[in-house]
């Protein structure tokens, strides 16, 4: 990409609004085109299923959109946004007990999808040097194998098919992503693909909260135990703009998850702990039953063909795909853009190549932190071939648990487990003699036998204390903990694990 002047961007998402205002920056022209009709306000659209269900952006992820797009944090506060402090902010069960509240350095931001999408969206375009297509998509990319040089694109509404010629063609198109039948086109061979798919599946309901609770009452993460020999079961309470909660159930294979407004409350009441069910099961409803299964891990592997076509990049979902109980896709799509918008800074030989090689390696981090703790539920479906994913499972899974534990009573050990949960830092900072070190020497909190919240919060959703619940099936946390990072390895020395 030696002074490249013109730039498409396949796909109108969170990671496709973001590359062309981080495009818009390098080039003169960036074109966006998009099947959908954007909505003049926060609202679900077509195209982004997923937006009905809670979404969390890990601070790792909203400073890479506070940079590219300065402001856009606290226009989403002032829509109704929350920002929240882990572990300080927030009341999860992890694998291995309940957490305690401590500070740390991370945050995320808790609000609707769309309001996120939306808030981006109007940040990009509002600048006025992005072109937008709608009711149009890609059907074929133009070219050789060596070099793309534009994309032939069709009017949903017409039919009418045109030629757009650029220097630049990122497909940003997500899970949909028609890439492999591009490629094949081009007579080039198929991607490799890692799958890791624990059948997980999705229901979301909006509530009206208690006068109060959206901002006064923390967000709630009740989780499944991967261990038990049975399908995992999980809950989620995340506050929303407008005095809203958005609860999430979820569930892996077997797990028969409820369809139906009257199975809804009855499910919650099977989670490890009944506090979501407590929380609902007198508030009001606002929203019917909304049902999702995209709970796949997948990966491809660009970086791997022996000759990648100049001209032509892929990130966002359509490169991988997360569990979303997770919490990392719209944060790992934006390290993918911040990846590009550095090589983009420095051009060089076989710059595509280049660039897609260090995109894909910012998404190797959530990756396997998602991929090698679905693994460890049953009747995970598994074609991979990370050697990581692949062997030392036991061994990996034991220092897992071993960190997770001190993590729920140590604020230091929480705090870097805070820092890599939100793409912050490395994982194989979990794996230095540095850590090590920490966890030995900071002190240990008592252990919490019931959900840490105070009388002034129990007040605000009219519940009062109960008698601490047992703890007995450590669950794995929902997004806000991202669960235990089961890539840490013992290690040996400094940096190298064994």
């Amino acid at each position: 990409m030696t002074e490249p002047e013109r730039g498409i961007v396949l796909g109108g998402s969170w990671a496709g609004m973001l590359t062309a205002r981080m495009l818009s920056r390098h080039m003169r022209h960036v074109t966006v085109v998009e099947r959908d009709v954007f909505p003049a306000e926060p609202r679900v659209r077509k195209g982004t299923p997923q937006a009905r269900h809670s979404h969390i952006l890990w601070s790792g992820g909203a400073r890479i959109v506070e940079e590219f797009l300065p402001g856009t944090l606290d226009r989403l506060a002032d829509a109704g946004a929350r920002r929240i402090v882990f572990q300080r902010d927030a009341v999860t069960l992890g694998p291995h007990g309940w957490q305690h509240r401590f500070p740390s350095r991370q945050f995320g931001i808790m609000c609707g999808r769309a309001l996120l999408d939306w808030v981006v969206r109007e940040e990009t375009l509002s600048t006025g040097s992005i072109d937008v297509r709608q009711h149009t998509e890609a059907v074929q990319l133009l070219g050789e194998p060596e070099r793309i040089t534009g994309v032939r694109v069709r009017d949903t509404t017409s039919g009418a098919e045109t030629t757009l010629r650029a220097d630049l063609v990122v497909d940003a198109t997500g899970r949909g992503s028609r890439l492999a039948n591009w490629l094949a086109d081009l007579g080039l061979p198929p991607l490799e693909e890692d799958v890791v798919d624990a059948g997980m599946a999705y229901c979301s309901r909006l509530y009206q909260a208690p006068p109060g609770a959206t901002d006064g009452f923390p967000p709630v993460n009740i989780a499944a135990d991967p261990h038990s020999g049975e399908p995992g079961r999980f809950g989620a309470v995340y506050p929303q703009e407008g005095g809203r909660w958005i609860v999430t159930l979820a569930g892996t294979r077997g797990a028969k998850l409820p369809s139906r407004e009257a199975d809804f409350v009855p499910y919650a009441r099977t989670l490890r702990d009944p506090l979501v069910a407590d929380l609902i099961e007198g508030a009001e409803p606002l929203s019917d039953v909304m049902v999702s299964r995209f709970g796949a891990n997948r990966r491809l592997y660009p970086e791997r063909l022996d000759a990648w076509p100049e001209g032509l990049l892929v990130l966002g979902d359509a490169l991988a795909v997360f569990n979303p109980i997770y919490g990392h896709g719209m944060s790992a799509a934006a390290r993918g853009v911040a990846a590009l918008d550095e090589q983009l800074a420095k051009p060089g030989p076989h710059p595509a190549r280049v660039a897609q090689r260090a995109i894909s390696e910012r998404v190797d981090d959530p990756w396997i932190m998602a991929a090698s703790k679905d693994i460890e539920y049953v009747d995970c479906h598994v074609r991979v071939t990370d050697p990581r994913l692949t062997g030392g499972a036991a061994d990996r899974h034991q220092f897992s648990a071993f960190i997770d534990t001190r993590a729920l009573r140590s604020p230091a050990v929480s705090a870097v487990m805070t820092d890599v949960a939100s793409l912050s830092v490395s994982p194989a900072e979990l794996s230095t003699s540095r850590f090590l070190a920490l966890m030995s020497r900071d002190e240990l909190r008592p252990e919490l036998a019931a959900p840490p919240l105070s009388a002034e919060e129990l007040a605000l959703v009219n519940l009062g204390a109960r008698a601490p619940a047992a703890t007995a099936a450590a669950p794995h946390g929902l997004a806000a903990t991202a669960g235990s990072v089961s890539s840490a390895r013992p290690v040996s020395e400094e940096g190298h694990p064994s």
